[in-house]
């Protein structure tokens, strides 16, 4: 019997003739790109599209916080630092302080002597770069053994419908660190070496001191080679700020660092941290009361019990998520910008090997809050961004991404499919962890297999296993 003609293998679409005019050759050449390189298309095109919506922000003037960082780093020499205010003419803010450890403003004195286009622009392309970076870090860890295609695919086309997220153009427009540094804290933790893991994650928290909670990641893994080393780093970027400016640097730590109100309104909708949302439900600056203790100690064991749990299933994303979302909730003023962590949430959610039930319901969550601009539209609705009291329903509203935050933790305790909590893949105790070194200890503490008892008449093997 003769076999059935093969179909042709798709390949790329024809080019276009040699006679056709320039105009059109453009665009066959445009759709033969657009059909190898989707993502990378859809990248670009979502990158410019947000870029040329946030031109006229910047204009009126926009990316007020790296124009505070720049203003700022000058009088770090000065001794003046925390005195500092930024007073921008014809807008509604209040003036605005250099809020980050001495150490922050060493880095930022580069900034002070570049002209402000290029500075603005290549912090613009830096951030967008950096939350490439985040994502690529967050598969990788969801799904190591995915094909090196298939994951440039989905960095591309999940870093292009990140960018529209409210944290991620938030921290665009405010010209914000927090896509740098939440770049640098997810490359850190997935180094094998224990200086390279320390050092990064100790040099994002003496910039801005939320990211020393990664520490407790290290510490669930028993890292404690990388734990000791953010300890160091941290440490040294403490001591190169009091160097720097004693003066300022004992401002900070011994003044400025407890003084929530000095940042900003800790009762407006933009602070998305327990203290915010418990301050606007009860009319009033809770401060750390018995009602903030109230909520504060039964999210931390939740978040920590998450660790626990992500840990034992060797899942590195989910304990680094439930330690980041950890440090947004308790942290006593939480930006909406400064949630970017959202999305190793997004991602958890949506290619985590765990299926744990729940997850449709946390990522419908995270994509209305998230997608919808939830707290945009909520600062539209207050009347004035140091009123605590407000409506029952603006109240509620307010609540939203910690309330996010403790359905993406429920999610980490639960089982996932055919497993019995508590006994689940990896809950023994001597299961590792899923970071670079626990993955090396899998293979040392593994139990051994039961000899084999050979049969009757036979010898040992060749190799001379029994």
């Amino acid at each position: 019997m003769r076999p059935a003609p093969r179909a042709p293998a798709a390949g790329p679409p024809p080019a276009a003739p040699p006679g056709t005019r320039p105009g059109r050759r453009r665009v066959e050449e445009a759709r033969r790109l657009a059909a190898r390189r989707p993502g990378t298309v859809l990248l670009v095109a979502a990158a410019a599209m947000l870029l040329l919506t946030w031109i006229p922000a910047c204009l009126r003037p926009g990316m007020v916080d790296l124009r505070v960082y720049r203003s700022a780093a000058p009088h770090l020499l000065g001794g003046d630092l925390y005195a500092f205010r930024l007073n921008l003419p014809g807008t509604d803010l209040f003036p605005l302080p250099f809020t980050y450890p001495p150490f922050a403003a060493l880095l930022f004195l580069p900034l002070s002597r570049v002209p402000w286009p290029p500075v603005s622009a290549a912090w613009t392309a830096a951030s967008i770069a950096a939350l490439c970076v985040l994502v690529h870090c967050c598969l990788r860890m969801a799904d190591p053994d995915a094909a090196a295609a298939r994951h440039r695919r989905r960095v591309l086309l999940w870093s292009a419908a990140l960018l529209w997220t409210e944290p991620v153009a938030g921290t665009l427009a405010l010209g914000q660190i927090n896509l740098l540094l939440a770049a640098g804290v997810a490359y850190a933790v997935g180094r094998r070496p224990a200086a390279a893991a320390g050092l990064g994650v100790g040099l994002a928290a003496g910039v801005k001191l939320v990211p020393a909670v990664t520490g407790v990641y290290f510490l669930a893994q028993r890292r404690w080679a990388a734990a000791c080393w953010t300890a160091a780093a941290g440490a040294a970027t403490v001591a190169a700020g009091w160097w720097a400016a004693p003066g300022a640097a004992a401002d900070f730590w011994l003044h400025a660092v407890g003084d929530a109100a000095r940042v900003g309104p800790v009762g407006s909708v933009l602070n998305q941290s327990l203290r915010g949302a418990l301050s606007r439900t009860l009319g009033h600056d809770t401060g750390w009361s018995a009602a903030w203790w109230a909520c504060a100690v039964p999210a931390v064991l939740l978040a920590l019990a998450a660790v626990v749990r992500a840990v034992r299933r060797a899942d590195p994303l989910g304990a680094l998520l439930a330690v980041q979302l950890l440090g947004l909730l308790v942290s006593p003023i939480s930006w909406f910008h400064h949630w970017v962590w959202a999305v190793a949430a997004v991602l958890w959610l949506a290619h985590a090997p765990h299926r744990t039930r729940g997850r449709t319901a946390a990522l419908t969550a995270w994509g209305l809050a998230l997608g919808g601009h939830l707290v945009h539209w909520l600062g539209m609705a207050q009347p004035d961004i140091w009123q605590f009291g407000r409506p029952w329903y603006l109240a509620a509203l307010g609540w939203g991404y910690p309330a996010c935050a403790a359905l993406t933790l429920v999610t980490l305790l639960r089982p996932a499919a055919g497993e019995c909590a508590g006994n689940g893949p990896g809950s023994a105790s001597g299961s590792a962890s899923g970071g670079p070194e626990g993955r090396s200890r899998r293979g040392r503490r593994g139990r051994r297999r039961p000899e084999r008892v050979p049969a009757a008449g036979t010898g040992p093997r060749p190799d001379g296993a029994t």
